[in-house]
Protein backbone atom coordinates (compact mmCIF):
# COMPACT_ATOMS: atom_id res chain seq x y z
CA UNK A 1 0.00 0.00 0.00
CA UNK A 2 1.43 3.46 -0.49
CA UNK A 3 3.24 5.04 2.07
CA UNK A 4 4.01 1.82 3.85
CA UNK A 5 7.08 0.62 1.67
CA UNK A 6 7.48 -2.70 3.72
CA UNK A 7 3.61 -3.82 2.64
CA UNK A 8 5.13 -3.87 -1.10
CA UNK A 9 7.80 -5.76 -1.14
CA UNK A 10 7.84 -9.57 -0.71
CA UNK A 11 5.80 -12.40 -2.53
CA UNK A 12 4.42 -9.67 -5.43
CA UNK A 13 7.96 -8.03 -5.99
CA UNK A 14 8.91 -4.41 -5.91
CA UNK A 15 6.02 -3.18 -8.39
CA UNK A 16 3.97 -0.89 -5.97
CA UNK A 17 0.91 0.00 -8.59
CA UNK A 18 -1.62 -2.42 -7.45
CA UNK A 19 -5.86 -2.49 -7.24
CA UNK A 20 -8.60 -4.19 -5.03
CA UNK A 21 -12.36 -3.91 -4.82
CA UNK A 22 -14.04 -2.55 -2.20
CA UNK A 23 -17.41 -5.01 -1.12
CA UNK A 24 -18.35 -5.89 2.50
CA UNK A 25 -18.70 -9.09 3.88
CA UNK A 26 -22.81 -8.82 4.33
CA UNK A 27 -22.53 -7.62 0.65
CA UNK A 28 -22.00 -11.21 -0.73
CA UNK A 29 -24.28 -14.11 -1.40
CA UNK A 30 -25.44 -16.78 0.82
CA UNK A 31 -28.18 -18.75 1.92
CA UNK A 32 -28.73 -17.76 5.07
CA UNK A 33 -29.85 -13.87 4.64
CA UNK A 34 -26.41 -12.38 4.88
CA UNK A 35 -22.73 -12.54 3.22
CA UNK A 36 -20.94 -14.49 5.42
CA UNK A 37 -17.44 -16.38 6.15
CA UNK A 38 -18.04 -19.57 3.75
CA UNK A 39 -17.91 -20.62 0.99
CA UNK A 40 -19.00 -16.86 -0.79
CA UNK A 41 -15.81 -15.21 0.89
CA UNK A 42 -13.71 -17.99 -0.11
CA UNK A 43 -14.57 -17.89 -3.30
CA UNK A 44 -14.33 -14.22 -4.02
CA UNK A 45 -10.95 -14.28 -2.66
CA UNK A 46 -10.27 -16.76 -5.30
CA UNK A 47 -11.81 -14.33 -7.67
CA UNK A 48 -9.70 -11.52 -6.73
CA UNK A 49 -6.62 -13.78 -6.79
CA UNK A 50 -7.78 -14.72 -10.67
CA UNK A 51 -7.93 -11.20 -11.27
CA UNK A 52 -4.90 -10.20 -10.66
CA UNK A 53 -5.90 -7.82 -7.54
CA UNK A 54 -3.75 -7.46 -4.51
CA UNK A 55 -6.71 -6.31 -1.72
CA UNK A 56 -9.93 -6.25 -0.31
CA UNK A 57 -11.57 -3.30 1.02
CA UNK A 58 -14.39 -3.93 3.57
CA UNK A 59 -15.90 -2.11 5.94
CA UNK A 60 -15.96 -2.38 10.01
CA UNK A 61 -15.98 -6.04 11.27
CA UNK A 62 -17.60 -4.61 14.78
CA UNK A 63 -21.20 -5.93 15.83
CA UNK A 64 -23.81 -4.22 14.16
CA UNK A 65 -27.81 -3.65 15.66
CA UNK A 66 -30.83 -2.43 14.24
CA UNK A 67 -30.76 0.17 17.10
CA UNK A 68 -28.15 1.84 15.20
CA UNK A 69 -29.71 1.38 11.78
CA UNK A 70 -27.11 -1.53 11.29
CA UNK A 71 -24.46 0.73 10.39
CA UNK A 72 -20.73 -1.07 10.87
CA UNK A 73 -19.78 2.52 11.90
CA UNK A 74 -22.16 2.79 15.03
CA UNK A 75 -21.42 -0.22 17.05
CA UNK A 76 -21.46 -1.46 20.41
CA UNK A 77 -18.25 -2.52 20.36
CA UNK A 78 -14.63 -1.11 19.08
CA UNK A 79 -13.09 -5.01 19.80
CA UNK A 80 -15.64 -7.65 19.05
CA UNK A 81 -16.33 -8.89 16.04
CA UNK A 82 -19.27 -8.84 13.98
CA UNK A 83 -21.22 -12.27 14.39
CA UNK A 84 -23.73 -11.80 11.85
CA UNK A 85 -20.80 -12.60 9.84
CA UNK A 86 -20.36 -16.03 11.49
CA UNK A 87 -20.92 -19.09 8.66
CA UNK A 88 -23.14 -21.91 9.39
CA UNK A 89 -21.32 -24.01 7.12
CA UNK A 90 -18.57 -22.95 9.05
CA UNK A 91 -20.29 -24.11 12.09
CA UNK A 92 -21.18 -27.56 11.07
CA UNK A 93 -17.54 -28.27 9.76
CA UNK A 94 -16.44 -27.28 13.19
CA UNK A 95 -18.86 -29.39 14.74
CA UNK A 96 -20.97 -26.92 16.27
CA UNK A 97 -24.02 -27.66 14.07
CA UNK A 98 -25.63 -30.56 11.98
CA UNK A 99 -26.25 -30.11 8.33
CA UNK A 100 -29.36 -31.20 8.66
CA UNK A 101 -30.31 -27.86 11.17
CA UNK A 102 -29.01 -25.74 8.60
CA UNK A 103 -30.36 -27.82 5.38
CA UNK A 104 -33.82 -25.42 5.17
CA UNK A 105 -32.87 -21.87 6.19
CA UNK A 106 -36.00 -19.75 5.26
CA UNK A 107 -36.62 -18.02 1.75
CA UNK A 108 -34.64 -15.19 2.22
CA UNK A 109 -34.19 -12.03 -0.65
CA UNK A 110 -31.05 -12.80 -2.47
CA UNK A 111 -30.10 -8.95 -3.14
CA UNK A 112 -30.97 -7.50 0.25
CA UNK A 113 -30.66 -8.06 3.82
CA UNK A 114 -33.71 -8.79 5.57
CA UNK A 115 -32.10 -7.76 9.04
CA UNK A 116 -34.96 -8.79 11.27
CA UNK A 117 -34.97 -12.33 9.83
CA UNK A 118 -31.91 -13.03 9.52
CA UNK A 119 -31.22 -12.42 13.10
CA UNK A 120 -34.08 -14.52 13.73
CA UNK A 121 -32.55 -17.16 11.95
CA UNK A 122 -29.46 -16.53 13.30
CA UNK A 123 -29.99 -16.62 16.78
CA UNK A 124 -31.38 -19.74 16.49
CA UNK A 125 -28.95 -21.54 15.00
CA UNK A 126 -26.69 -19.71 17.69
CA UNK A 127 -28.77 -21.08 20.40
CA UNK A 128 -28.12 -24.91 18.60
CA UNK A 129 -24.43 -24.07 18.24
CA UNK A 130 -24.09 -23.10 22.24
CA UNK A 131 -25.75 -25.99 23.45
CA UNK A 132 -23.85 -28.26 21.44
CA UNK A 133 -20.80 -26.39 22.46
CA UNK A 134 -21.80 -27.10 26.40
CA UNK A 135 -22.40 -30.60 25.73
CA UNK A 136 -18.92 -31.09 24.32
CA UNK A 137 -16.95 -30.22 27.25
CA UNK A 138 -13.50 -28.63 27.59
CA UNK A 139 -12.23 -26.80 24.44
CA UNK A 140 -8.39 -25.71 24.65
CA UNK A 141 -8.71 -23.26 21.53
CA UNK A 142 -11.45 -21.74 23.18
CA UNK A 143 -9.98 -21.41 26.60
CA UNK A 144 -6.93 -19.48 24.52
CA UNK A 145 -8.96 -17.31 22.90
CA UNK A 146 -10.55 -15.89 25.84
CA UNK A 147 -7.28 -15.23 27.78
CA UNK A 148 -6.34 -13.94 25.15
CA UNK A 149 -8.66 -11.66 24.45
CA UNK A 150 -9.68 -11.28 28.28
CA UNK A 151 -8.90 -7.09 28.26
CA UNK A 152 -11.80 -6.51 25.99
CA UNK A 153 -13.50 -9.71 26.20
CA UNK A 154 -14.62 -9.24 29.66
CA UNK A 155 -16.49 -6.31 29.37
CA UNK A 156 -18.02 -7.15 26.38
CA UNK A 157 -19.67 -10.08 27.03
CA UNK A 158 -20.91 -8.49 30.67
CA UNK A 159 -22.28 -5.54 28.96
CA UNK A 160 -24.36 -7.33 26.06
CA UNK A 161 -25.67 -9.63 29.15
CA UNK A 162 -26.48 -7.23 31.14
CA UNK A 163 -27.91 -4.74 28.31
CA UNK A 164 -30.20 -7.73 27.20
CA UNK A 165 -30.72 -8.16 31.34
CA UNK A 166 -32.07 -4.32 31.39
CA UNK A 167 -34.40 -4.32 28.41
CA UNK A 168 -32.23 -2.87 25.64
CA UNK A 169 -32.05 0.34 27.81
CA UNK A 170 -28.54 2.23 27.09
CA UNK A 171 -26.07 1.82 30.24
CA UNK A 172 -26.68 5.34 31.00
CA UNK A 173 -30.17 4.64 32.09
CA UNK A 174 -29.17 1.19 34.52
CA UNK A 175 -29.16 1.44 38.13
CA UNK A 176 -26.63 3.59 39.28
CA UNK A 177 -24.22 0.67 40.83
CA UNK A 178 -23.95 -1.12 37.40
CA UNK A 179 -23.85 2.13 35.58
CA UNK A 180 -20.92 3.19 37.57
CA UNK A 181 -18.95 -0.22 37.55
CA UNK A 182 -19.70 -1.19 41.57
CA UNK A 183 -17.24 -4.10 41.57
CA UNK A 184 -19.69 -6.57 44.18
CA UNK A 185 -22.37 -5.43 42.06
CA UNK A 186 -20.85 -6.49 38.78
CA UNK A 187 -19.66 -10.05 40.19
CA UNK A 188 -23.21 -10.28 41.09
CA UNK A 189 -24.51 -10.03 37.93
CA UNK A 190 -21.90 -11.78 36.36
CA UNK A 191 -22.42 -14.99 38.56
CA UNK A 192 -26.96 -14.49 37.60
CA UNK A 193 -26.19 -14.00 33.90
CA UNK A 194 -23.56 -16.34 33.50
CA UNK A 195 -24.66 -18.57 30.84
CA UNK A 196 -26.16 -15.75 28.84
CA UNK A 197 -21.76 -13.88 29.34
CA UNK A 198 -20.86 -17.82 28.08
CA UNK A 199 -22.95 -17.62 24.75
CA UNK A 200 -21.46 -13.84 23.60
CA UNK A 201 -17.59 -15.76 24.36
CA UNK A 202 -18.49 -18.71 22.41
CA UNK A 203 -19.71 -16.55 19.45
CA UNK A 204 -16.93 -14.45 19.87
CA UNK A 205 -14.77 -17.42 19.68
CA UNK A 206 -16.43 -18.94 16.60
CA UNK A 207 -15.73 -15.41 14.68
CA UNK A 208 -12.91 -15.39 15.72
CA UNK A 209 -12.07 -19.07 14.47
CA UNK A 210 -13.84 -18.74 11.09
CA UNK A 211 -12.17 -15.20 10.38
CA UNK A 212 -8.21 -16.73 11.33
CA UNK A 213 -9.12 -19.72 8.57
CA UNK A 214 -10.46 -17.21 5.74
CA UNK A 215 -7.16 -15.01 6.64
CA UNK A 216 -5.04 -17.74 6.16
CA UNK A 217 -7.03 -18.39 2.81
CA UNK A 218 -6.11 -14.66 1.95
CA UNK A 219 -2.40 -14.67 2.60
CA UNK A 220 -1.88 -18.11 0.50
CA UNK A 221 -3.58 -15.93 -2.36
CA UNK A 222 -1.71 -13.22 -1.48
CA UNK A 223 -4.49 -10.68 -1.14
CA UNK A 224 -4.59 -8.08 2.08
CA UNK A 225 -7.36 -7.25 3.49
CA UNK A 226 -8.02 -3.46 4.08
CA UNK A 227 -10.31 -2.82 6.97
CA UNK A 228 -11.62 0.51 8.62
CA UNK A 229 -11.87 1.85 11.82
CA UNK A 230 -14.71 4.81 12.63
CA UNK A 231 -12.98 7.48 14.58
CA UNK A 232 -15.69 7.82 16.90
CA UNK A 233 -16.94 5.47 19.45
CA UNK A 234 -20.56 4.30 20.08
CA UNK A 235 -22.08 6.19 23.44
CA UNK A 236 -23.67 3.24 24.34
CA UNK A 237 -20.75 0.45 23.93
CA UNK A 238 -18.83 -1.18 25.96
CA UNK A 239 -16.34 0.71 25.11
CA UNK A 240 -17.60 3.86 26.98
CA UNK A 241 -19.48 2.07 30.01
CA UNK A 242 -16.18 0.08 30.94
CA UNK A 243 -13.80 3.43 30.60
CA UNK A 244 -16.00 6.55 31.30
CA UNK A 245 -12.87 8.38 32.21
CA UNK A 246 -11.59 8.69 28.59
CA UNK A 247 -14.21 10.26 27.40
CA UNK A 248 -15.91 13.54 28.35
CA UNK A 249 -18.98 12.62 30.18
CA UNK A 250 -20.65 14.07 33.26
CA UNK A 251 -20.69 12.54 36.79
CA UNK A 252 -24.47 10.74 35.43
CA UNK A 253 -21.90 9.54 32.94
CA UNK A 254 -23.71 11.59 30.14
CA UNK A 255 -21.99 13.20 27.75
CA UNK A 256 -20.95 16.79 28.38
CA UNK A 257 -19.96 17.58 24.80
CA UNK A 258 -20.45 15.55 21.52
CA UNK A 259 -19.45 15.08 17.82
CA UNK A 260 -20.30 16.49 14.41
CA UNK A 261 -19.04 18.82 12.20
CA UNK A 262 -19.85 22.19 11.26
CA UNK A 263 -22.35 24.23 8.99
CA UNK A 264 -20.73 24.11 5.59
CA UNK A 265 -22.36 24.80 2.41
CA UNK A 266 -24.08 21.54 2.10
CA UNK A 267 -25.42 22.00 5.61
CA UNK A 268 -26.41 25.28 7.09
CA UNK A 269 -26.91 23.73 10.33
CA UNK A 270 -23.96 21.02 10.14
CA UNK A 271 -24.06 17.71 11.06
CA UNK A 272 -24.61 16.68 14.58
CA UNK A 273 -23.47 13.13 14.85
CA UNK A 274 -23.98 12.55 18.93
CA UNK A 275 -21.19 10.62 19.76
CA UNK A 276 -18.84 10.84 22.49
CA UNK A 277 -15.96 12.96 22.40
CA UNK A 278 -12.78 11.67 23.83
CA UNK A 279 -11.10 12.97 26.98
CA UNK A 280 -7.34 13.47 25.27
CA UNK A 281 -5.90 14.42 28.49
CA UNK A 282 -6.49 11.16 29.98
CA UNK A 283 -5.53 9.26 26.96
CA UNK A 284 -1.96 10.99 27.35
CA UNK A 285 -1.66 10.62 30.69
CA UNK A 286 -2.48 6.80 29.87
CA UNK A 287 -0.05 6.67 27.17
CA UNK A 288 -2.58 6.19 24.36
CA UNK A 289 -3.08 2.80 25.84
CA UNK A 290 -6.61 2.50 24.73
CA UNK A 291 -5.81 3.48 21.32
CA UNK A 292 -2.86 1.05 20.97
CA UNK A 293 -5.41 -1.63 21.89
CA UNK A 294 -7.66 -0.77 19.73
CA UNK A 295 -5.08 -0.50 16.67
CA UNK A 296 -3.34 -3.31 17.97
CA UNK A 297 -6.93 -5.26 17.28
CA UNK A 298 -7.96 -4.18 14.14
CA UNK A 299 -4.54 -5.20 12.63
CA UNK A 300 -4.71 -8.57 13.93
CA UNK A 301 -7.58 -9.26 12.03
CA UNK A 302 -6.63 -7.41 8.78
CA UNK A 303 -3.70 -6.37 7.01
CA UNK A 304 -4.08 -2.21 6.41
CA UNK A 305 -6.73 -0.10 8.03
CA UNK A 306 -8.77 2.84 6.77
CA UNK A 307 -9.20 5.41 9.41
CA UNK A 308 -12.23 6.75 9.23
CA UNK A 309 -12.54 10.72 9.66
CA UNK A 310 -8.57 11.40 9.92
CA UNK A 311 -9.36 15.19 10.20
CA UNK A 312 -10.18 14.28 13.75
CA UNK A 313 -6.57 13.24 14.62
CA UNK A 314 -6.20 16.63 14.34
CA UNK A 315 -9.03 18.81 15.13
CA UNK A 316 -12.27 18.15 16.22
CA UNK A 317 -15.75 19.72 16.32
CA UNK A 318 -17.76 19.66 19.47
CA UNK A 319 -21.38 20.68 19.97
CA UNK A 320 -22.74 21.36 23.72
CA UNK A 321 -24.82 18.21 24.75
CA UNK A 322 -28.46 18.58 24.12
CA UNK A 323 -28.04 21.13 21.34
CA UNK A 324 -30.26 20.49 18.18
CA UNK A 325 -28.11 21.53 16.08
CA UNK A 326 -24.16 21.24 15.48
CA UNK A 327 -23.84 25.01 14.81
CA UNK A 328 -22.99 26.50 18.06
CA UNK A 329 -19.94 23.94 17.99
CA UNK A 330 -15.95 24.97 18.05
CA UNK A 331 -12.96 23.05 17.02
CA UNK A 332 -10.62 21.69 19.48
CA UNK A 333 -7.05 20.38 18.84
CA UNK A 334 -6.32 16.89 18.84
CA UNK A 335 -2.80 15.21 20.16
CA UNK A 336 -2.74 13.14 16.88
CA UNK A 337 0.50 13.03 16.13
CA UNK A 338 1.28 12.32 19.77
CA UNK A 339 -0.42 9.40 19.56
CA UNK A 340 0.35 8.86 15.85
CA UNK A 341 4.40 8.89 16.61
CA UNK A 342 3.51 6.25 19.89
CA UNK A 343 1.15 3.90 17.75
CA UNK A 344 4.25 3.92 15.29
CA UNK A 345 7.12 3.48 18.10
CA UNK A 346 8.89 -0.01 17.47
CA UNK A 347 6.60 -1.18 14.39
CA UNK A 348 8.31 -1.88 10.42
CA UNK A 349 5.45 0.29 9.16
CA UNK A 350 1.75 1.76 9.96
CA UNK A 351 -0.67 0.45 7.17
CA UNK A 352 -2.82 3.08 7.21
CA UNK A 353 -5.07 5.16 4.65
CA UNK A 354 -6.20 8.22 5.76
CA UNK A 355 -10.12 9.36 4.95
CA UNK A 356 -9.55 13.23 3.98
CA UNK A 357 -12.43 13.77 1.73
CA UNK A 358 -14.32 17.02 2.70
CA UNK A 359 -12.42 20.14 3.35
CA UNK A 360 -9.17 19.47 4.48
CA UNK A 361 -6.68 21.70 6.30
CA UNK A 362 -3.15 21.97 5.18
CA UNK A 363 -2.11 20.65 8.68
CA UNK A 364 -4.44 17.60 7.66
CA UNK A 365 -2.07 16.95 5.05
CA UNK A 366 0.96 17.86 6.76
CA UNK A 367 0.43 15.07 9.31
CA UNK A 368 -0.51 12.62 6.24
CA UNK A 369 2.90 13.54 4.66
CA UNK A 370 4.83 13.12 8.28
CA UNK A 371 3.65 9.73 8.66
CA UNK A 372 4.10 8.18 5.06
CA UNK A 373 -0.32 8.04 4.82
CA UNK A 374 -1.82 8.01 1.38
CA UNK A 375 -5.09 9.80 1.27
CA UNK A 376 -8.45 9.03 -0.81
CA UNK A 377 -9.44 10.98 -3.58
CA UNK A 378 -12.49 10.18 -5.00
CA UNK A 379 -13.78 10.24 -8.90
CA UNK A 380 -17.40 11.20 -8.11
CA UNK A 381 -16.23 14.29 -7.00
CA UNK A 382 -13.69 15.34 -9.66
CA UNK A 383 -16.42 16.49 -11.61
CA UNK A 384 -17.59 19.43 -10.41
CA UNK A 385 -16.69 23.29 -10.06
CA UNK A 386 -13.66 24.40 -11.85
CA UNK A 387 -12.15 20.76 -12.95
CA UNK A 388 -8.36 21.88 -13.87
CA UNK A 389 -8.23 22.59 -10.03
CA UNK A 390 -10.26 19.92 -8.18
CA UNK A 391 -8.24 16.97 -6.42
CA UNK A 392 -10.61 14.81 -7.78
CA UNK A 393 -10.05 15.28 -10.74
CA UNK A 394 -7.95 11.97 -12.75
CA UNK A 395 -4.92 14.42 -13.92
CA UNK A 396 -4.54 15.59 -10.50
CA UNK A 397 -4.23 12.16 -8.61
CA UNK A 398 -0.65 11.85 -7.22
CA UNK A 399 0.96 8.47 -6.42
CA UNK A 400 0.80 8.29 -2.90
CA UNK A 401 -2.98 7.91 -2.30
CA UNK A 402 -6.20 5.60 -3.55
CA UNK A 403 -8.32 6.50 -5.77
CA UNK A 404 -11.56 5.27 -6.28
CA UNK A 405 -14.83 5.82 -8.33
CA UNK A 406 -16.94 5.95 -5.84
CA UNK A 407 -17.10 4.76 -1.64
CA UNK A 408 -19.57 3.23 0.81
CA UNK A 409 -21.82 6.65 1.23
CA UNK A 410 -21.73 7.82 -2.63
CA UNK A 411 -24.29 6.45 -5.26
CA UNK A 412 -23.12 3.98 -7.66
CA UNK A 413 -21.47 5.60 -10.75
CA UNK A 414 -24.34 4.95 -12.65
CA UNK A 415 -26.87 5.84 -10.50
CA UNK A 416 -25.09 9.25 -9.82
CA UNK A 417 -24.81 9.54 -13.71
CA UNK A 418 -28.86 9.03 -14.12
CA UNK A 419 -30.12 11.18 -10.83
CA UNK A 420 -27.39 13.29 -9.35
CA UNK A 421 -25.64 15.06 -12.14
CA UNK A 422 -26.05 18.52 -13.57
CA UNK A 423 -25.78 18.98 -17.38
CA UNK A 424 -22.79 20.78 -16.81
CA UNK A 425 -21.18 17.97 -14.91
CA UNK A 426 -22.31 15.61 -17.86
CA UNK A 427 -20.89 17.96 -20.51
CA UNK A 428 -18.01 18.51 -18.18
CA UNK A 429 -17.54 14.63 -18.37
CA UNK A 430 -18.36 14.18 -22.28
CA UNK A 431 -15.43 17.29 -23.22
CA UNK A 432 -12.94 15.18 -20.59
CA UNK A 433 -13.21 12.15 -21.98
CA UNK A 434 -13.66 13.20 -25.63
CA UNK A 435 -16.94 11.88 -26.78
CA UNK A 436 -20.70 11.08 -25.45
CA UNK A 437 -21.62 8.23 -23.45
CA UNK A 438 -24.80 6.61 -22.04
CA UNK A 439 -25.48 5.80 -18.68
CA UNK A 440 -24.44 1.43 -19.26
CA UNK A 441 -21.58 3.20 -20.34
CA UNK A 442 -20.41 5.51 -17.80
CA UNK A 443 -19.43 3.04 -14.86
CA UNK A 444 -16.72 1.35 -17.29
CA UNK A 445 -15.22 4.89 -18.18
CA UNK A 446 -14.78 5.68 -14.63
CA UNK A 447 -13.31 2.39 -13.62
CA UNK A 448 -10.99 2.90 -16.95
CA UNK A 449 -10.04 6.40 -15.14
CA UNK A 450 -8.95 5.20 -11.83
CA UNK A 451 -7.28 1.91 -12.94
CA UNK A 452 -5.38 4.02 -14.68
CA UNK A 453 -4.09 7.05 -12.70
CA UNK A 454 -0.89 8.04 -11.58
CA UNK A 455 -2.01 6.81 -7.85
CA UNK A 456 -0.20 3.50 -6.65
CA UNK A 457 -3.54 1.85 -5.67
CA UNK A 458 -7.19 1.83 -6.84
CA UNK A 459 -9.94 -0.03 -5.67
CA UNK A 460 -13.34 -0.32 -7.22
CA UNK A 461 -16.50 -0.72 -5.52
CA UNK A 462 -18.02 -3.97 -7.12
CA UNK A 463 -21.22 -2.26 -7.93
CA UNK A 464 -18.93 0.33 -10.31
CA UNK A 465 -17.25 -2.54 -11.88
CA UNK A 466 -20.66 -4.20 -12.16
CA UNK A 467 -22.05 -1.36 -13.78
CA UNK A 468 -24.89 -1.06 -11.71
CA UNK A 469 -27.68 1.37 -10.87
CA UNK A 470 -28.66 3.23 -7.62
CA UNK A 471 -30.75 0.64 -6.53
CA UNK A 472 -27.15 -0.61 -5.66
CA UNK A 473 -25.55 1.93 -3.36
CA UNK A 474 -25.27 0.80 0.25
CA UNK A 475 -25.42 4.07 2.48
CA UNK A 476 -27.15 7.35 1.97
CA UNK A 477 -25.92 9.62 4.87
CA UNK A 478 -28.25 10.69 6.98
CA UNK A 479 -30.78 8.58 6.56
CA UNK A 480 -31.51 5.30 8.77
CA UNK A 481 -33.22 3.20 6.59
CA UNK A 482 -32.43 0.55 3.86
CA UNK A 483 -28.84 1.01 4.59
CA UNK A 484 -26.18 -1.76 5.01
CA UNK A 485 -28.70 -3.98 2.70
CA UNK A 486 -26.97 -4.50 -0.63
CA UNK A 487 -26.37 -8.15 -1.63
CA UNK A 488 -24.64 -9.51 -4.25
CA UNK A 489 -26.71 -11.83 -6.44
CA UNK A 490 -24.39 -15.02 -7.59
CA UNK A 491 -25.49 -14.70 -11.18
CA UNK A 492 -23.80 -11.21 -11.13
CA UNK A 493 -20.47 -12.79 -10.86
CA UNK A 494 -20.29 -13.13 -14.64
CA UNK A 495 -16.76 -14.74 -15.58
CA UNK A 496 -16.34 -11.36 -18.65
CA UNK A 497 -16.78 -8.95 -16.16
CA UNK A 498 -13.87 -9.64 -13.91
CA UNK A 499 -12.07 -11.00 -16.70
CA UNK A 500 -12.65 -7.50 -18.49
CA UNK A 501 -11.16 -6.04 -15.04
CA UNK A 502 -8.37 -8.35 -15.17
CA UNK A 503 -7.72 -6.65 -18.51
CA UNK A 504 -7.36 -3.16 -17.26
CA UNK A 505 -5.30 -4.27 -14.14
CA UNK A 506 -2.46 -5.62 -16.38
CA UNK A 507 -2.77 -2.80 -19.34
CA UNK A 508 -2.41 -0.48 -16.47
CA UNK A 509 0.64 -1.70 -14.47
CA UNK A 510 -1.40 -3.18 -11.35
CA UNK A 511 -0.73 -6.93 -11.47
Amino acid sequence: MPGCVCCLRGERGMNRRGSGVLLHITSLPSAYGIGDLGHAAQRFLEILADSGQRYWQILPLNPTFPAFGNSPYQSNSAFAGNTWLISPEQMVADGFLDAAEIAEPPSFPVDRVDYPRMIGYKNTLFDLGFERFMEQGSDPRYEEFVAENAPWLDDYALFVALKEHFGGRAWGDWPVAVRDRERETLRNYATELADRILREKFLQYVFDRQWKRFKELSRALRIQVVGDIPFYITYDSADTWSNPELFKLDEQKRPTVVAGVPPDLFSETGQLWGNPVYRWETHREQRFSWWESRIERALSLVDMLRLDHFRGFVQYWEVPAGDATAQNGRWVDAPGRELLTHLARGRACLPIIAEDLGYITPDVHAMMAMFGFPGMRVLLFGFEGEIAENLNAPHNIGQNCVAYTGTHDNNTVRGWFEHETTDYQKDLLFRYIGRAVSADQVPGVFVRLAMLSPAETAIIPMQDILGLGQEARMNRPATTKGNWEWRLRPDQMRDGVMQEFAGMTEIYGRR
